[in-house]
């Protein structure tokens, strides 16, 4: 332990130290392992340091083997050798915040309504909690966060104790230790006792904030996402911006953005409504248009347009002209899509007809004997396409 100086000061953010050794792991990947370090590495639901060592950038460190690994992306120097490092304090403090936060947040859940924790993980945005319990009320989450950040307010002593397994029965612990030895309790008085690995403040205040962001039902336990400290101004600043942005386009102000946007929602549903129906009625004009050329099979080569537009007018045609048929061919260059129907009256297999043409455009489709589509390769012209079907029927 004496090894790792993030616990013997999580402040610290520069020190010297001597490399023991520099290898390569199993992927490749350069390491150096040094005689003392105060960059911690990934554990706990806490992200690894980054920093420089003798000038080089550490992008990750990892403990393997009971030796911390610091790696790089090209070797350093011969082991043997003092080097300087420096911690990146501003990534360091923030995961100081970030995990002092949770603990606080876990622990007022815990406290109000003995909702325990059962997972967590510190992103590089957000953090989450698992809680065991399958609900979780709008009430109930304000008054977590409003006890939280009334602790951090008090700006209470956040205290680092070494305990044995003997001694663990004097502290009221949030949850059982998983370590039976060097166990480390983080401590603040009168309101959490929990056993943690990670890097922490001195006090409370440092913390600055604790915010509840959104929740959901994840299996059986909810899942909470918040934020901590510097991060909580950070993600204030960025919705602020967001606001000022639409209050500006909406020409409303804050306290009225969300019955201006309801509106707008409410618009957008009755223009594509309206929409909608403009295309139904253009497209049974279109129907009734190609219906009055009087001919028993119709046949044509669209342009740039959809399958779904061919079905609908396919079956305008044929449900009003039982004696019809109709093959539709679209096209948009390297592609084509293909639609047969007929009307009830007639006794050719369109499933069965399409299938004669899929093949030579080497196509997938599928139907029945009324009504079938499919597409390929534009291998043949539409009008070639067309050509094949009516001397099928004929």
């Amino acid at each position: 332990m004496q090894a790792k100086l993030y616990y013997q000061d999580a402040y610290i953010q520069t020190f010297s130290a001597r490399i023991l050794k520099q290898e390569c792991d199993e992927t490749g990947n350069n390491f150096v392992v040094l005689n003392q370090t105060a960059f911690y590495p990934t554990g706990g639901g806490q992200p690894h340091d980054t920093g420089q060592i003798a000038g080089r950038a550490v992008h990750n460190v990892e403990e393997v083997n009971g030796e911390i690994r610091h790696y790089f992306e090209t070797p350093i120097q011969q082991a043997g050798s003092d080097v300087s490092c420096t911690i990146d304090w501003d990534r360091r403090f923030d995961h100081m915040q970030q995990h002092a936060g949770q603990h606080i947040l876990s622990a007022a859940f815990d406290h109000l309504f003995g909702y325990k924790t059962v997972g967590f993980h510190m992103g590089a945005e957000n953090l989450t909690i698992d809680l065991e319990t399958e609900e979780l009320t709008k009430e109930e989450a304000a008054k977590a966060e409003e006890l939280a950040n009334q602790i951090i307010l008090e700006n209470r002593p956040i205290e680092i104790k070494w305990v044995t397994e003997e001694e663990l029965s004097q502290y009221a612990l949030r949850k059982e230790t998983k370590v039976k030895e060097d166990i480390r309790l983080v401590i603040i008085p009168d309101f959490d006792y929990n056993g943690c690995g990670g890097t922490h403040p001195k006090a409370t205040g440092e913390v600055s904030a604790v915010k509840i962001l959104d929740w959901e039902k994840q299996r059986k336990n909810t899942r909470i996402q918040f934020s901590c400290g510097s991060r909580v101004i950070r993600k204030l600043g960025e919705k602020q911006n967001v606001l000022l942005q639409l209050t500006n386009l909406l020409n409303v102000p804050e306290k009225d953005m969300d019955k201006a946007v309801i509106r707008l929602l409410e618009n957008e549903k009755q223009l594509t409504q309206a929409l909608e129906q403009a295309k139904e009625s253009l497209l049974l004009y279109e129907a009734r248009e190609l219906a009055e050329q009087d001919q028993t099979v119709m046949t044509k080569v669209f342009e740039n347009r959809t399958i779904q537009e061919l079905q609908k007018l396919a079956r305008m045609i044929v449900s009003e002209h039982e004696n019809s048929l109709v093959f539709f061919v679209a096209t948009d260059g390297t592609r084509l899509q293909l639609v047969c129907a007929k009307g009830k009256a007639r006794t050719e297999n369109m499933k069965k007809l399409i299938g004669e043409i899929l093949p030579l455009i080497k196509g997938k489709g599928g139907g029945n004997d009324s009504f079938a589509q499919g597409g390929g390769e534009a291998l043949l012209t539409g009008e070639q396409i067309l050509d094949k079907l009516v001397t099928l029927v004929n």
